[in-house]
């Protein structure tokens, strides 16, 4: 896999720190809830990210507004976005950052 790739995976994980759940002063990367991020020749990236539940209030604005920021990069041409609940997101998926900036560190 060539540096560009590497670089577009960088550029969308630095993205995806910017979006926050409303719920949780937490961005959704150190909370755990992208699971999968891979970016092929072409510039198509695919993502798999959860939910902190199913009934989360964002469940409808937060994988659009994940998809319109990874689709605002230079350099991506699509993004295909798959929601899963398998396996469910649990605490233990909290990054050391967001164990530390909710306190339970």
């Amino acid at each position: 896999m060539g540096n560009e790739f590497l670089q577009l995976e960088g550029k969308i994980i630095e993205v995806i720190k910017t979006i926050f759940d409303p719920e949780i002063p937490v961005n959704i990367y150190d909370l755990g809830l992208i699971y999968e991020i891979d970016v092929d020749e072409d510039g198509k990236a695919r993502i798999v990210m959860t939910l902190t539940s199913p009934n989360c209030p964002v469940a409808e604005s937060l994988p659009a507004e994940v998809n319109e920021k990874i689709a605002a990069i230079d350099g991506i041409t699509n993004v295909e976005l798959n929601l899963t609940f398998d396996p469910p997101w649990t605490k233990d998926m909290l990054s050391e950052e967001a164990l530390l900036e909710l306190g339970l560190l």
